[in-house]
């Protein structure tokens, strides 16, 4: 680990001290290089054409920094068809759950979205959650969500589509932004950016802290004495620098550090997940554009379950150890003329292993000792090209992708070492192709038409290979034999400008997953992790935004038909898991004048089912958020936010009639200078 950080550090001091390089090289040329303008974004490529081809959204840095709650996950609740495996949030839920999806193709805790920061994966290597937490949205410049299956430049694991943050540039972030606010539980949160120009290029450091003692996630009448609120302790960092090596070629590299305390439910109940990254990326925007980059991720997560019953300790999950390496290649030739021709290569590998203790509840003492672990890898061959023909745009991508599951292996001794259990799983490995094709069309000044078929690819994770876990009074099973998941789906839209100052955007899709990954009841009390024949979900989303003058109106919804196919299970014709079929978010904001900003967020979601048979259900939650800014002194202005201001009882687990709950009624005060 230190070695990775000194290494990381060195690139870091490497790339800052790229700019006067490169300014030495200029006066080295002569009069006439000096003239050139040299542009360092901090940004990858610019978007392809096919990006109007496929259901995109884009948020700005003004919806990003605007958040009730002040979390990504907020944020990203705006955009249709955005899910999280559960409905709680980064502060009161166990971080191995904080998957990530879109178009209700979830059901189990892994991320069927591939998201990216920066051009970085950010999925946890063993579990496959994202470490929302450790995303600060006030370091963000944009977010682009493309739902659909990813082939092409995007890789696999974007499975039901891809969402990427890009950090924000020196010009929208300044010199320095700074945060701080209490809420009415006397919870705080801290932020820094700071930002420094340095030749021709730019670093920025930041960092974040969130501490409280949370709220009671059990409801009052479950309440028992080794009851405890979701305290949370967070904390993330970060450097990142970028450089100009030629007028057409910059350097980004970044180093980053977070950890997350958590507690839930019970008093000992304590989570804690932790991590490192490094990555470097070198962008070239001449003639023949390119994107190279390279990341290390290394990762930790422990976490001590309590029974309910005895309210003692039962399993010590006292580390996961895990790293993910990967990098990635993309170059685009100018070959001809409306001609935008991609091709490339990414590859990743995780590796991981659980180690763990089980607990006697009676008598405290260790019953056993568990190892399970492996390693995933998949590299990936690609090419796409869009093809302009006046208004017509016309995409089509190929991809090759091989992975292998690998070292796979379950170990249960006990404090005696004898075995109790131990399984080694064969190593496998194997080619897939998937391809996506799509074209746009504009029809008139304000109309555009789309549509797009694509195939996508997702490897299991360590996790359900080889982890089990207990929810109390639940055990889940893992599954070393579990495939690969495939998607196959197609969809129509439109894009409609009426005028200057309304945008509508409408999508009908029809998505299937097969050997969707599901948590399947085999027994009272005991699921196990297996391939379902497939998970379909056809749909509509819209997201309409408009501005009069000073006031902004902005929607989202997502209406969705999914269900499992079993022929001949009990499964079939079920609803997965923790999908709702109605999501729907309206923003209306005002901007009387500089500096001042208000705006109120009315959100819904339907009902949805605890586990896959359907027999525990969460009720529709409907929910009111508030966020005002209003100018102090220069820079300094004073922030009110509301989450829940109606006090909705919003349930985010009901298994057996034992219950958590989500954020209730919650009031912030703060100042920022900034933004």
């Amino acid at each position: 680990m230190r070695k990775m950080l000194r290494l990381s550090a060195c690139v870091i001091a490497i790339v800052m001290g790229a700019p006067l390089a490169a300014q030495d090289a200029g006066e080295a040329v002569g009069e006439e290089a000096l003239t050139q303008e040299i542009i360092v974004t901090g940004r990858g490529l610019e978007p392809a054409l096919s990006n109007g081809i496929y259901a995109t959204t884009t948020l700005e840095r003004e919806a990003i920094v605007a958040s009730p709650s002040g979390r990504i996950e907020d944020v990203l609740r705006g955009v249709a068809g955005f899910q999280q495996f559960r409905r709680s949030d980064s502060r009161s839920s166990n971080p191995s759950a904080q998957g990530v999806t879109l178009r209700a193709l979830g059901g189990n805790a892994t991320s069927r979205a591939l998201v990216l920061l920066d051009g970085v994966p950010l999925a946890d290597p063993f579990f496959g959650y994202i470490p929302l937490s450790a995303i600060a949205p006030e370091t963000l410049g944009q977010i682009r969500v493309t739902r659909g299956g990813g082939s092409g430049p995007f890789g696999a694991g974007a499975l039901a589509g891809t969402i990427e943050l890009e950090s924000a540039d020196p010009s929208a972030a300044g010199a320095f932004l700074g945060s701080a606010a209490i809420n009415s539980r006397a919870e705080t949160e801290a932020s820094g950016v700071l930002t420094q120009r340095l030749g021709r290029g730019f670093a920025v450091a930041s960092g974040r802290w969130d501490r409280g003692q949370g709220f009671f996630t059990t409801p009052e009448a479950q309440r028992v004495p080794a009851s405890a609120r979701a305290a949370f302790d967070s904390w993330s960092a970060n450097v990142r620098a970028v450089a100009p090596l030629t007028n057409d070629i910059e350097v980004q590299a970044r180093i980053g550090a977070f950890r997350d305390a958590r507690t839930l439910r019970f008093e000992g109940a304590d989570s804690t997940s932790e991590g490192e990254d490094a990555s470097i990326r070198i962008v070239g925007r001449g003639a023949w554009q390119f994107d190279a980059l390279a990341y290390v991720q290394t990762r930790d997560f422990s976490n001590i379950v309590i029974s309910a019953t005895r309210f003692t300790p039962t399993l010590d999950q006292r580390r996961t150890p895990s790293t993910g390496v990967g990098g990635k290649f993309e170059l685009r030739p100018p070959i001809a003329e409306g001609h935008d021709l991609r091709i490339g290569a990414d590859y990743r590998r995780a590796d991981g292993e659980l180690q763990e203790e089980a607990i006697s509840a009676i008598s405290g003492a260790i019953t056993e000792r568990r190892r399970a672990g492996g390693a995933t890898a998949n590299l990936g061959l690609f090419i796409e090209d869009d093809w302009q023909i006046g208004p017509l745009v016309i995409n089509g991508g190929l991809r090759a992708d091989r992975s292998s599951i690998t070292g796979g292996f379950y170990n249960a001794v006990t404090p005696a070492g004898v075995v109790v259990s131990n399984i080694v799983a064969p190593d496998r490995s194997d080619w897939a192709l998937n391809w996506r094709a799509g074209a746009s069309f504009n029809a008139t000044r304000r109309l555009d038409l789309r549509a797009a078929a694509y195939t996508g690819l997702r490897l299991p994770t360590l996790n359900e290979l080889y982890r089990p876990f207990v929810v109390f009074p639940v055990v889940t099973e893992a599954n070393a034999a579990l495939e690969d998941e495939r998607l196959e789906g197609f969809e129509v839209g439109f894009d409609w400008q009426p005028v200057n100052a309304l945008v509508v955007s409408v999508t009908a899709f029809d998505n299937a997953v097969e050997n969707a990954i599901a948590n399947v009841t085999i027994g009272p009390n005991l699921r196990r992790r297996q391939n379902l024949p497939a998970i379909e979900a056809r749909g509509i989303e819209a997201s309409v935004a408009a501005k009069l003058g000073t006031v902004s109106l902005e929607g989202a919804l997502a209406w969705t038909d999914a269900e499992v196919q079993a022929e001949g299970s009990s499964l079939d014709g079920k609803r997965p898991a923790q999908t709702p079929s109605f999501a729907g978010t309206l923003t209306l904001g005002w901007r009387p004048a500089e500096g001042w900003q208000v705006a109120g967020t009315l959100r819904h979601v339907s009902a949805q089912f605890e586990d896959d048979l359907e027999t525990d259900s969460l009720g529709a939650a409907t929910t009111i958020d508030a966020f005002i800014a209003a100018p102090l002194a220069g820079k300094l202005s004073v922030v009110v936010r509301g989450e829940n201001l109606t006090g909705e009882e919003i349930v985010t687990r009901n298994q057996g009639g034992s219950i958590d709950l989500g954020v209730p009624r919650t009031f912030w005060l703060g100042l920022r200078y900034g933004f």
